[in-house]
């Protein structure tokens, strides 16, 4: 798969028709001709903000419930290599402040510590997971009509859950078109390769694979998740992934809800 997003508003480019143009009138993969033709932006006076807005309007028009696309686009956006240089510091900071100014008393402050780029690379074995599934797709989940929280709260409703230290996965696989089309999500753990599973888990397996890692901030699981995987979409290196199966890693940093660190394993080319 070779698709990437617009560096200004987000868009997934997949076809040649979506992407801008240059002065000389080459085309060029990093922004949509919406924002980028003949070199240069079409609303150069354009805000963060009103970006935001703009995009939160089109999405609705579409059939997106507004707050969970104004949420999406928060997250996303400020990663874009349009607004990255000045904003990307000024957000996180941005969300913590919002974060800790509604927090109940007592609750445990988010920190700043997040990065937009991947942390580390690392090539693993293949692995089993075990769990529940469903297909879906992006459009779907951010619409507010999706099934992934339902598929967590089936996942630890059941009766066959290893211990609570047990680390967790959110795992995406069985892409039919990168991040535009459908996928299969599990939510559930590791299990050995010959493990017999009880009635009503699935599994998956995952092929050996290099991954570049994302690590969120610590904050409200709802809040960092949401964050981290807006960097992934607005990362520059979309090119690389292989769309082998991507997760979601909870470990012993994913035990206090309103506390949470994730680590986001994305499947890559191993020629780095």
């Amino acid at each position: 798969m070779n698709v990437t997003v617009c560096q200004s508003c987000g868009m997934p480019l997949t076809t040649p028709a979506q992407f801008g143009t240059e002065a000389d009138g080459s085309t060029t993969r990093e922004y949509c001709i919406y924002c980028y033709k003949e070199g240069k932006f079409e609303q150069p006076g354009m805000s963060l903000e009103g970006m935001t807005e703009m995009c939160t309007a089109i999405l609705k028009d579409e059939g997106m419930d507004e707050e969970s696309a104004r949420s999406m686009l928060r997250n996303q956006l400020p990663f874009l290599k349009r607004w990255r240089t000045n904003t990307t510091d000024q957000h996180a900071e941005s969300l913590t402040e919002t974060s800790t100014a509604s927090a109940n008393p007592g609750q445990v402050t988010t920190d700043h510590s997040f990065s937009a780029q991947p942390v580390r690379y690392v090539t693993l074995p293949g692995k089993r997971l075990a769990g529940v599934s469903a297909r879906t797709t992006n459009a779907i989940e951010i619409s507010g009509k999706g099934c992934i929280q339902g598929l967590w709260n089936n996942y630890f409703a059941s009766e066959h859950l290893p211990a609570p230290e047990v680390v967790r996965y959110g795992c995406y696989t069985d892409y039919t078109d990168g991040i535009t089309g459908e996928y299969t999500i599990l939510v559930g753990h590791e299990v050995s390769p010959n493990e017999s599973l009880p009635e009503g888990l699935d599994d998956i397996l995952l092929p050996p694979a290099t991954y570049a890692i994302f690590t969120s901030r610590k904050g409200p699981m709802a809040e960092v998740v949401g964050e981290a995987w807006g960097a992934v979409w607005a990362w520059d290196k979309q090119s690389d992934r292989t769309f082998t199966g991507d997760f979601e890693l909870y470990d012993e940093r994913s035990l206090n809800p309103e506390s949470v660190q994730v680590d986001i394993y994305i499947a890559v080319r191993q020629s780095r």
